[in-house]
């Protein structure tokens, strides 16, 4: 338990500069979701090479390890294709509600009740993340394309965290995000040749915003929570990832110069009075290995 909350505070504040990076970037959409993936799965295949994990790999598992990477590649696509439309705040905190998705397919496929903790704090926190959205709320059509597209980023994001929970209860870490992240590399790459997306011509800083991208977001954040599936209800899990908006508006503000209200401190305060509340519910936590 100590090692979790040590770990799961580091994962926040690392997948919070991810939007930051995003809104740096002049790159397309799925060119950034593309290179984000494929750095990343470069960086582990050393790794992964060393150990041979392919050895553990079983043919069952590769429609599990496929359709993740499918949803970890569509909630990438447009997640990052919301931040092209909208502000950081109403993009983090509609992406961030997946823990409504996760509470129900949780009930629906694990059959784990949700408790009366992890309720309160999911309302807590969903509450919040409103406040934060309401506050910074645009009505234009391409702020509505944005929170639209964030909130399908929500759903994908929602399957692919229920997978990881079925998948890392058997498997080790790196046997689980390799493939998972390779598959959503060469999904995205393939959805940017798709559309003719440029992949060359960037600036130099864009580059290294995508490499930063690849490794404090992605290696750092996403397999923190990828490693904190093995001993945590998926709910707790997303319930952990809504620290999110309150990380990225505090970055936006002083990097993007995007506002913070009162509306905003407010709902980001909701949000981690939620995830405390979500995560006194101990009864189905594993000890970490």
């Amino acid at each position: 338990m100590f090692r979790l909350l040590i770990l799961l505070p580091i994962g926040i504040i690392a997948i919070s500069t991810a939007s930051i990076f995003i809104k740096l970037c002049d790159a397309p959409a799925l060119v950034i979701a593309a290179y984000r993936m494929t750095i990343a799965s470069l960086l582990l295949l050393p790794l992964a090479s060393h150990r041979r994990i392919w050895r553990r790999w079983t043919k069952g598992e590769g429609k599990w390890f496929a359709l993740s990477g499918l949803f970890l590649a569509l909630h990438f696509s447009f997640w990052i294709a919301s931040l092209k439309f909208t502000s950081v705040a109403s993009s983090v905190v509609l992406v961030s509600t997946n823990p409504l998705f996760v509470g129900f397919g949780e009930w629906i496929f694990f059959k784990e009740p949700l408790g009366w903790s992890l309720i309160l704090g999911i309302a807590l926190s969903v509450l919040g993340s409103g406040l934060i959205s309401f506050g910074d709320m645009n009505l234009s059509r391409e702020a509505l394309l944005g929170d639209g597209l964030a909130l399908l980023g929500a759903i994908s994001a929602s399957g692919y965290l229920l997978i990881g929970r079925k998948m890392r209860k058997a498997k080790d870490l790196l046997s689980y995000i390799f493939p998972v992240y390779s598959i959503s590399a060469i999904t995205l790459t393939l959805f940017s040749l798709l559309f003719k997306n440029p992949f060359f011509g960037f600036s130099s800083l864009t580059y290294l915003y995508l490499f930063l991208l690849a490794l404090i977001p992605q290696l750092i954040g996403h397999t923190t929570f990828n490693w904190a599936l093995r001993y945590l209800p998926t709910s707790l899990v997303a319930i952990a990832i809504l620290g999110e908006p309150v990380g990225s508006t505090l970055l936006a503000y002083f990097i993007l110069k995007e506002g913070l209200t009162v509306l905003k401190m407010v709902g980001g305060s909701l949000i981690l009075i939620g995830i405390s509340i979500a995560l006194q519910k101990k009864e189905k936590v594993l000890q970490p290995d």
